[in-house]
């Protein structure tokens, strides 16, 4: 690596770890201004804003976390990212199916037209793989940021400002569908980190979209909602297909390839271990989903 490389890097470095901490300190604001405005009564903040500054702090701390122990990491552990991206992708399968669906077709079924909570759903998922499939247009482009920090910031801004649309729609969503909708926050960041390592990267960048989800979900989520139902319904159903489309995404993907393959591509016999790995990812991602099951169960 030349000298100019190397300074380039460096620069990249310091840019994102100044970014990730005014992030950090931008949800520490955010937050402060919600619980301040709901305690002396402003109109447009109510508990549904509380709820998302939760869910927006457990994203941003979840995420350092993996972030963190990715970073220290010697090596990756395939069982455990396995199950970490099965157990979250699970969680968000059954959640977006359970809690989002059935809203978005109530909704607009209520007058009569529930084909629109379908088109919204529609929307969702055809517009989350068209954004991520080009956002690999970014590799191409000279960034001040790493191109893993870059799409994973992008993912977590646009996901905060649809949490924040859903829960202020409808306030009486409870806390587990946001928590499980960022549930894949951990063995993302935890991922991102090993990814930055390999890259003699500083995993410090990461607090940037860790704080992401907040950043957007507190403001979006006191911004007045038209009351209309065919317009929830659409809403809905997008932020089902999105976030159905990033649980799809986060699947443990065990083939020749893949992100799990390439953890194994030091060990000799890599194809046997991907095929015992199959097991876990299909296990892992049936339990993510009936924990949701279980935790709609006990708290109803």
């Amino acid at each position: 690596m030349t000298a100019n490389s190397d300074a380039k890097v460096n620069n990249s470095v310091r840019a994102g770890a100044r970014l990730g901490l005014l992030s950090v300190i931008g949800l520490v604001a955010a937050s402060v201004a919600a619980f301040g405005s709901q305690r002396y009564g402003i109109a447009g903040v109510d508990d549904s804003v509380l709820k998302v500054v939760v869910i927006g702090w457990v994203a941003c701390v979840a995420m350092a976390g993996g972030a963190w122990l990715g970073a220290r990491a010697s090596e990756t552990d395939p069982v455990g990212l396995v199950w970490g991206y099965g157990l979250a992708s699970g969680a968000m399968i059954m959640s977006a199916a359970m809690f989002l669906v059935p809203q978005a077709i109530g909704l607009a079924g209520a007058v009569g037209t529930p084909q629109f909570g379908g088109i919204g759903l529609a929307l969702g998922v055809i517009l989350g793989y068209s954004a991520h499939t080009i956002g690999h247009r970014l590799t191409h482009v000279d960034l001040p940021l790493d191109i893993t920090a870059t799409q994973i910031t992008v993912h977590a801004l646009s996901a905060g400002a649809i949490i924040g649309i859903v829960y202020g729609s409808m306030p009486s969503l409870g806390l587990l569908l946001g928590l499980a909708i960022v549930s894949h926050k951990g063995p993302a960041g935890y991922a991102a980190a090993r990814r930055l390592a390999r890259d003699d990267r500083s995993a410090a960048v990461l607090l940037l979209p860790a704080a992401g989800v907040g950043l957007t979900a507190i403001p979006t989520a006191v911004l007045p909602v038209p009351d209309q139902p065919i317009i929830n319904a659409v809403v809905f159903g997008f932020a089902a297909g999105i976030f159905l489309h990033v649980a799809m995404d986060f699947l443990p993907k065990c083939e020749t390839g893949s992100e799990i393959d390439q953890v194994l591509s030091l060990e000799e016999n890599s194809h046997h271990l991907l095929d015992q790995l199959r097991t876990h990812a299909v296990a892992s991602t049936l339990l993510g989903s009936l924990v949701v099951v279980a935790a709609w169960v006990a708290v109803g």
